[in-house]
């Protein structure tokens, strides 16, 4: 068994796909990961780029490679999940990277015997992969199921969850799935008293343009009714308040 299974999602991804790769396949610590790469049939061009990739990485590190249509973005995660093997999984997704060369190196020269996730920070990347800022969003000294009525502290990228503690996505979320499905995965962990390391560096960069950044709206609303499934109607109304608050000071701020 492998580390980590790196799960990419993909479709018609040509022109962001190879930056995506790349920081795959330059890891130093290559030997301890698996690469499952989800295509949704696309026709642009991505799948000769990922057969290309496949060629030259296959004697290196397992690299599992299907692509065919799919139900959308979770339904892609899930088939993704399905197929890792790992002992840990991250999503990668097109135009995502990882850090740098040593970031895998690094995640696992911490003892993970007893950690049900492993999290770290994110830089914000244009669409050709130069960086932009550090995520306003920063991840807590300790992270619990309970950090995230605070916003999703830590970005889907750099959440790396042990795979015996990771549920299915549930499809009736369009945008925010990814919210719900890390705390459940933390719920599972803390039912199973495990730990949750914080690596303290930067994990991924991160593509500014995401599924829920431009469904905005329509991302809140749902993100709103997975914290009120967890977290209660409430406390998540107080939440949101607060951040409507937060929100209105930031924008005083750049007056």
């Amino acid at each position: 068994m492998k580390e980590l299974s790196i799960i990419t999602v993909t479709y018609n991804a040509k022109a962001l796909i190879e930056r995506t790769l790349r920081s795959v396949e330059q890891q130093t610590a290559y030997q301890k990961i698996e690469h499952v790469i989800i295509d949704g049939a696309s026709s642009d061009g991505t799948t000769e780029l990922l057969e290309d990739y496949y060629q030259r990485n296959k004697d290196r590190y397992p690299i599992i490679f299907t692509s065919e249509p799919d139900k959308g973005l979770y339904d892609a995660m899930n088939k993704g999940l399905s197929a890792a093997t790992g002992q840990f999984i991250v999503y990668l997704n097109s135009g995502d990277m990882l850090h740098e060369p040593t970031t895998i190196e690094q995640v696992f020269s911490h003892d993970v015997s007893n950690v049900g996730v492993i999290y770290g920070d994110t830089n914000i990347v244009d669409d050709k992969g130069n960086f932009l800022f550090r995520r306003e969003l920063t991840p807590p000294k300790h992270l619990t199921w309970k950090s995230f009525k605070n916003g999703m502290l830590v970005c889907h990228q750099s959440f790396y969850a042990r795979r015996s503690l990771c549920p299915s996505y549930d499809l009736s979320y369009r945008f925010s799935s990814d919210v719900d499905w890390c705390i459940k995965v933390m719920k599972a962990g803390k039912i199973a008293k495990m730990e949750n390391l914080n690596t303290k560096i930067i994990l991924t960069d991160y593509l500014n343009e995401g599924l829920s950044t431009k469904n905005h709206k329509a991302s809140l609303m749902e993100r709103f009714n997975v914290m009120k499934h967890h977290y209660g109607l409430l406390t998540t109304s107080l939440y949101h308040i607060k951040f409507l608050f937060r929100d209105l000071i930031r924008k005083i701020k750049k007056l």
